[in-house]
């Protein structure tokens, strides 16, 4: 029998014992922070004060935005204050807590994801019955959906980690509270609630790449057969970025939470953790913004309405 001792909280490792690189890291992840959360910002202005947006797929990636901002709020400014004031501790509560809005947002962007590639195959592949089949109810349904399922994920998931005593250890070897981590820490000798929420995660998420794979196939094979190279161009623009961000995302996670157990993680999978909880909030803004028209108008539009405002006051 392991020796079970209480465990009031967890030590995060993060990324140096030295205080000079712990406040360089604080204020270069502050940086990277204000940059996601004010460009996802912009996304949802623009997509919710422009006419010309109020599509179905602006619809999903003001939702998509809205959830960037949620899942990179939640581990980096605590990372961020961590980092100043030089304290690496986390309570349960608050470890709990983090896994439970990470793994709920985080599991959400990935069926807003999916209802993006669903949304772009029927546009492309079935045009003339596009604003039938993707109406403001079906829109609204599957956003709901995507938000509600992730909620419940992320509360099944949560539950099953926490559900466990803990002994041993209390250093986790990230800037955030991961459940591989928290595993390894486990004195439980049956895992039972938490394999079968890995279970249905697994499945919930092959299932999202599988409909995102058939989605695109479908597109692209349409796609080749558009006689002109500006007709493929236009249909690219829209569907590359979202793909890009889809693959990132689903890359980086991959790597943070199926990766082998390891008391000593090695530089790599440090900055995957970053990549995972940084890199998809901040790239999809510039994504969209830099290869969408649309976006780039009404944000020239947004523009010139601020300065005609500030002439006017």
């Amino acid at each position: 029998m392991p020796n079970i001792t209480a465990l009031t909280g967890f030590i995060l490792m993060g990324f140096s014992d030295t205080q000079e690189l712990q406040t360089l890291c604080g204020v270069f992840f502050l940086g990277m922070y204000m940059e996601a959360v004010m460009s996802n910002l912009i996304i949802i202005t623009l997509i919710t004060l422009d006419l010309h947006l109020q599509t179905p797929m602006y619809f999903f990636l003001k939702n998509l935005s809205l959830l960037d901002i949620f899942f990179v709020s939640v581990p980096i400014p605590n990372f961020i204050i961590n980092s100043l004031i030089h304290s690496n501790s986390i309570s349960i509560q608050g470890c709990a807590f983090q896994v439970f809005l990470m793994t709920s947002f985080s599991s959400g962007e990935v069926f807003v994801l999916t209802s993006m590639s669903y949304d772009r195959y029927v546009a492309i592949c079935f045009p003339l019955n596009y604003d039938a089949i993707m109406n403001n109810h079906i829109c609204v349904l599957m956003v709901c959906i995507s938000w509600a399922t992730g909620i419940l994920f992320g509360a099944l998931y949560t539950a099953g980690t926490f559900s466990m005593p803990f002994c041993g250890s209390n250093v986790i070897p990230q800037f955030f509270c991961d459940v591989p981590s928290l595993l390894r820490i486990s004195c439980s000798e049956t895992l039972v609630v938490i394999y079968t929420s890995l279970g249905i995660g697994f499945f919930l998420g092959v299932s999202c790449f599988i409909c995102v794979v058939i989605s695109y196939f479908y597109i692209f094979s349409t796609v080749l057969r558009i006689p002109t190279s500006k007709g493929q161009s236009k249909v690219f623009a829209t569907c590359i970025p979202h793909l890009t961000v889809f693959t990132v995302f689903l890359f980086t996670a991959c790597f943070v939470y199926l990766k082998p157990f390891s008391n000593a993680p090695s530089i790599s999978e440090r900055l995957f953790s970053v990549l995972y909880t940084v890199l998809p909030p901040a790239l999809n803004p510039l994504l969209y913004s830099l290869r969408n028209s649309d976006v780039k108008s009404a944000l020239r539009k947004f523009q010139q309405n601020l300065c005609l405002r500030r002439l006017l006051i």
